[in-house]
């Protein structure tokens, strides 16, 4: 079963790309005392997430923040690496790249997804949520698509 609103953000240690390197870096420190937005992806660099999941978070950041909200997360199964790479391509340094690189995060949500048909293994499923002080608010899953884990839809919400 999948986290819900009103559960809290499970304490784990991932990492993102730092001046040196990959650095750890904890949910309770990400989550903690925070109004988060954080939106996960099947695969940085694939095709729907870099043409329109994470382009929407970067455009929209600014207006986003003017609701109030701290920080935005974007995950993926992918190393700090990739993550750090990826979010330099798409111009979203203001964003938290967050390296879920073994999908602990992703299986501790139940929000894990066998991927493995397309040589991919297991990801997450593509989502959005809004936390609060680490409480989950409000959780958007996307079957197919990327309708209700849009940066549109989570400003909407917010």
């Amino acid at each position: 079963m999948s986290i819900q609103a009103g559960d809290k953000i499970p304490s784990l240690t991932l990492s993102v790309m730092g001046d040196k390197g990959p650095q750890p870096v904890t949910t309770d420190e990400l989550f903690g005392g925070k109004k988060v937005v954080m939106f996960a992806v099947p695969g940085a660099f694939t095709p729907g997430c870099s043409m329109t999941h994470l382009p929407g978070f970067v455009v929209n950041a600014d207006k986003i923040k003017d609701k109030g909200v701290d920080t935005i997360i974007c995950t993926s199964v992918n190393d700090a690496f990739v993550m750090g790479a990826w979010g330099k391509d798409q111009n979203a340094e203001h964003l938290v790249m967050l390296a879920d690189g073994n999908g602990e995060l992703a299986e501790a949500l139940g929000l894990s997804k066998d991927a493995s048909a397309f040589q991919m293994g297991t990801r997450s499923q593509r989502y959005a949520l809004i936390a609060n002080d680490g409480v989950v608010e409000l959780l958007n899953v996307d079957e197919k698509g990327i309708d209700k884990s849009s940066a549109e839809t989570i400003l909407a919400a917010l």
